[in-house]
């Protein structure tokens, strides 16, 4: 994703990093866990799998001197439900370990949804699937089960989504949404008239009644249980209106949720501003230490 790798790159010139000595990680490809790791040592492994599916796999990245009350940040990646990869999060992860060195992360990739393949509820499946292997591991890796979710665009979608809808032991301590679709009942989506647009929508809204619509809208999912929340929007999104932000921030502060939202302006689907992008990534760190 163009927006997250400018967003990251920009950042790190601007931020100043915690110091990390790669040669500290034990690094390992691994299928499950099959012993308790060292917890006083850092730990990544690369492609976990989680499900059977080749796309069921994460990175996982474990902070030196962790224990049981260590949190989880799962990153999400965008890609309209249908492509893109958690590579594409790499730079955000080594945001979140170099400067909230004291989390666990995990960076996810989930099933990709075709013409023949659904997105939903197969994705929502495979983050629950995922929530659940990590809950059976954590005693292996010497974590919570307490978590966090930072997901872009259709990624920040399914964070949402999962979020308010389907954390049924209320484990998820915040979530962040970059320029994330949050109400797919919204007339600005049923009534669009951009033919690639329409094109994706209907790829995910194969049934077009307003109970299915509300199912799969995080704003429609939203109670006053939800876990803090912190929004970024861009006022010239060609893909994701304005709308899609404020009215869930609107019906959070109506809920009484904790949350906070920032909508810039001038940028779209994403910010190329070294202003903005410092912006964003102060607030989220800010939001994460407090909530996570």
């Amino acid at each position: 994703m163009d927006f997250l790798k400018r967003f990251i790159l920009s950042i790190i010139f601007l931020v100043v990093f915690v110091g990390c000595n790669e040669d500290n990680f034990v690094e390992a490809v691994i299928d499950t866990p099959i012993e308790v790791l060292d917890a006083s040592v850092p730990y990544e492994a690369k492609d976990v799998s989680y499900g059977d599916h080749e796309r069921q796999k994460f990175d996982l990245y474990l902070p030196a001197n962790r224990n049981a009350n260590t949190k989880i940040m799962i990153l999400i990646h965008g890609g309209g439900w249908t492509s893109g990869d958690k590579s594409s999060m790499e730079l955000i992860r080594q945001l979140f370990q170099q400067n909230i060195p004291n989390l666990a992360i995990v960076n996810m990739n989930y099933r990709l949804a075709d013409e023949n393949t659904r997105p939903y509820p197969m994705q929502i499946e495979d983050i629950t699937s995922l929530v659940n292997f990590l809950k059976e591991s954590k005693v292996n890796y010497t974590i919570s089960e307490d978590i966090g979710f930072t997901g872009t665009s259709a990624g920040a979608h399914l964070s949402l989504l999962w979020s308010y809808a389907f954390d049924t032991n209320s484990k998820v301590d915040m979530v962040c949404s970059i320029v994330g679709p949050t109400n797919l009942k919204d007339p600005a989506y049923l009534n669009n008239s951009d033919p690639a647009l329409a094109e994706l929508l209907d790829l995910y809204l194969t049934d077009t009644s307003l109970e299915f619509l509300e199912e799969v809208s995080p704003l429609h999912q939203a109670t006053a249980t939800a876990p803090p929340t912190i929004l970024f929007y861009g006022g010239q999104d060609p893909l994701i209106p304005t709308t899609q932000g404020t009215d869930l921030r609107d019906k959070l502060e109506l809920l009484g949720v904790t949350h906070e939202f920032t909508l810039y302006p001038n940028a779209g689907h994403g910010w190329d501003d070294a202003v903005l992008l410092l912006d964003t990534w102060t607030k989220l760190k800010a939001f994460t230490e407090t909530y996570l």
